[in-house]
This record gives C-alpha cells, sequence and structure tokens, in this order.
C-alpha cells in the first residue's frame, strides 16, 4: 500500500466537474479521480478549515463511527473497474475491523474529518496515476459521477487514454470553490 495525501482540489475547465488530485507522500505521481459537487464541496470545507453549527453528512459518519467506539484507521483507494475507482473505510472498534465499502470522494471527505490516512495500492498508482507534467502540454477534459471518466474524442483507447491523462497538469484545473 502506497500513502498519498489530497494535494489538490480542482474544476476541470471544460466539463465543470470536480477533480481531487491525490499524490503519493513519497513520490511525484498522483492519481486524479472526478468526483461530484457535493463531495467537493465537502472536501474543500474541510481543507479549508470550514465548519457549520449543525453536522453535514461526512460529519455525521465520522460521529457516527466515533459514537459507536469506532476509530477510523485508514482509507484504501483499491481498484478501478470500468472508470469507477473503489474505496474501503477501515474502521477498528475494539479488537473488530471492520471493511465498509466506500466512493472515494466520501472516504476522502470523511479520511480528513478524521485526520485518517489514505492509501491506494501501487498497482493502481502504476496504471491510472499520473506525474505532473508542463503546463504547456496539456488540456484536460473529464466528467464525475462517482469517479467516471469521461472521453470526450468518443473512441480512445485505453492506452490513448491513459497518455492524455499522464500529460496533464493540477495546474490546468481550475480552483474549485464550495
Amino acid at each position: 500500500m502506497v500513502e498519498v495525501k489530497v494535494q489538490s482540489l480542482g474544476l476541470d475547465r471544460q466539463s465543470n466537474t470536480p477533480v481531487v488530485i491525490l499524490q503519493e507522500k513519497a513520490g511525484a505521481r498522483v492519481l486524479p479521480i472526478w468526483i461530484g459537487p457535493g463531495e467537493a464541496s465537502a472536501i474543500a470545507m474541510e481543507l479549508a478549515g470550514m465548519k457549520y453549527a449543525r453536522p453535514l453528512t461526512h460529519d455525521l459518519l465520522a460521529s457516527v463511527i466515533v459514537g459507536m467506539g469506532g476509530v477510523l484507521q485508514r482509507v484504501m483507494i483499491t481498484k478501478v473497474i470500468d472508470n469507477t475507482y473503489f474505496a474501503e473505510l477501515i474502521v477498528q472498534r475494539g479488537s473488530e475491523v471492520i471493511s465498509v465499502d466506500a466512493r472515494p470522494s466520501d472516504s476522502i471527505a470523511i479520511a480528513l474529518r478524521m485526520a485518517a490516512s489514505i492509501y491506494t495500492t501501487e498497482d493502481l498508482l502504476e496504471t491510472t496515476s499520473v506525474e505532473i507534467a508542463d503546463a504547456s502540454e496539456t488540456s484536460f477534459v473529464a466528467e464525475a459521477e462517482s469517479g467516471r471518466a469521461h472521453d470526450p474524442a468518443g473512441g480512445l483507447t485505453p492506452e490513448q487514454l491513459r497518455d492524455y491523462i499522464r500529460r496533464m497538469n493540477p495546474e490546468d484545473l481550475g480552483r474549485f470553490n464550495p
């Protein structure tokens, strides 16, 4: 497992879709995950230290985990199938360890609230990650609904799409404002 951190949160300028960029803590590879606007707002609010008087959904789930005597040990972004990313919340409650299936965007929002580490697999980083490219080389098109990538040309092969993503630069993304 490779530990990653939220490197940035941006807005894909062509599709107006939020993108969370995860960067490996001990390296330069980044993993872009396209997410919904609600989850992007939840991540942005936590990164900015914004709190509401009443708990929002991700705050509520964090409170439920703690209230039931659990600790969020880590979040694991485990795989991608048909351009949809999958994640697990790893919760420890006493001697019991519970794995809860979740979307990466929700998992990241909860991990930030609970100061839990975020991990992904080496295999996932090798097959879907990108290294930051020169801004002059890239333009960026994506769509997000639970991490789904969008093929704007209507016919890119997986290798062509992978190459396209490798050339992207997080600076090409607009800043996401909740």
